[in-house]
């Protein structure tokens, strides 16, 4: 029995190498989780806190640091789920993804991820003017909102209103807190999109596909 269990443990050993790792903004945990649970996917997911946006220097320190870590022991590959513009908006996400020759995403940010990718958050934001929330960047809004609402508002003030992202269908749950955003920013709530699940698995298949071929 001993060998038994020693040849399955070999082989599951395997069966993870073979498949890539997922480096992931945190902001998506939940959505990842459940699409690896329905099935359909087959990579092993590393989640980096989300508070790592406060810093851009910090973000691209861990995020080298943990591709650094798994391109040893991921010859299946990396797949990076962050946006194009996470590390500053000079092709900084760009010259890292280039440096370590992994797949990333095809998507502006977190919210163009969620819309689908390929710039899809510009069909409808194309000056910048909303303030999109999800539970995740609700609790995100939470840690950078300013104390009054004099502060929050000169912060916000040049937004026209807020845009829901709904993707797991628990928007709702945060009703209070989304009320508190409005009053504290002075912004209306525009819009609510439910999204699903759909936009952000459509954006990982077309990774996982190109980094199939990448390692064909």
């Amino acid at each position: 029995m001993k060998n038994i269990s020693f040849q399955q443990h070999e082989e599951d050993l395997m069966e993870v190498n073979r498949c890539p790792c997922l480096i992931s903004c945190g902001v998506f945990k939940t959505e990842i989780e459940k699409l690896l649970a329905e099935g359909g996917f087959n990579f092993e997911p590393h989640f980096l806190s989300m508070d790592l946006h406060f810093d851009y220097d910090l973000l691209e320190k861990e995020l080298s640091e943990t591709i650094e870590e798994y391109i040893q022991k991921r010859p299946a590959g990396i797949i990076v789920a962050y946006g194009d513009v996470c590390l500053g908006f000079n092709n900084e996400m760009k010259k890292l993804i280039d440096k370590y020759d992994v797949i990333k995403i095809d998507a502006l940010n977190c919210i163009d991820c969620m819309l689908g990718g390929s710039g899809k958050l510009l069909e409808i934001d194309p000056e910048h003017k909303y303030l999109f929330l999800n539970p995740a960047f609700i609790k995100f809004s939470e840690k950078i909102m300013p104390e009054t609402k004099e502060e929050a508002r000169k912060m916000f003030g040049m937004l026209q209103g807020i845009i829901l992202i709904d993707a797991m269908g628990d928007l709702d749950e945060y009703r209070n807190e989304i009320e508190e955003i409005c009053d504290k920013t002075g912004l209306p709530i525009l819009a609510r999109k439910n999204v699903g699940v759909e936009g952000i698995k459509h954006v990982l298949q077309d990774a996982v596909e190109r980094n199939k071929q990448k390692y064909a």
